[in-house]
């Protein structure tokens, strides 16, 4: 299926409410909202609560007739929700308020570009790590995500010790490296 952007999905909200669109849309956009969430004091459970909060407030705005949107649509939505959750954790006292209108904030352009540059930098990462093939997949991932010892990764893969994993898994590391940072270059040479 062929990626279809924000802006047909809300044309598409408009046009064909049954299509799914808003669907895909609300599915799109939270696992930025659940890492600014949880990087701010939150769980997972409130991310989705501020978020089907913020959503409603989305699909209300957008269905207004006075209503014009004057940036992207996610940027908008992330802009509701991190207000949302600001409001939250003011309410909650998981943060002092800080009064001083002098003070710097990072606009939410630039937390919804940082967000998407991770988000971009995440998917690269697991197509390398596909690209890079087993063993050393399983091997990477075993380590890293399910953080399990050199001594149980030499059992699984069969090395006769745990330092001969841990070699293994250096040269792994190193042809993903390699993999990881020739995509980015590819990418960068496309966009220019």
């Amino acid at each position: 299926m062929d990626f279809i952007s924000d802006e047909k999905l809300i044309e598409g909200m408009y046009n064909h409410p049954s299509s799914g669109a808003l669907e895909i849309l609300y599915k799109r956009h939270f696992p930025m909202i659940n890492r600014m969430v949880v990087k701010n004091n939150g769980s997972e459970n409130e991310a989705r609560d501020i978020y089907q909060e913020a959503f409603i407030i989305f699909y209300e705005k957008m269905k207004s007739e006075n209503f014009k949107l004057q940036c992207q649509p996610k940027t908008f939505l992330y802009s509701i929700c991190r207000n949302l959750w600001l409001k939250k954790l003011t309410e909650k006292k998981r943060f002092p308020v800080v009064t001083n209108e002098s003070e710097n904030f990072i606009s939410v352009e630039d937390e919804v570009y940082e967000a998407e540059h991770r988000e971009n930098e995440f998917i690269k990462l697991q197509s390398a790590l596909n690209l890079i093939g087993e063993p050393c997949k399983g091997l990477l991932e075993d380590f890293y995500m399910h953080q399990k010892s050199m001594e149980e990764i030499s059992i699984k893969f069969r090395y006769t010790n745990a330092d001969n994993a841990k070699n293994q898994k250096y040269k792994c590391l190193q042809r993903l490296k390699k993999i990881f940072f020739n995509q980015s270059k590819e990418t960068e040479s496309y966009e220019a």
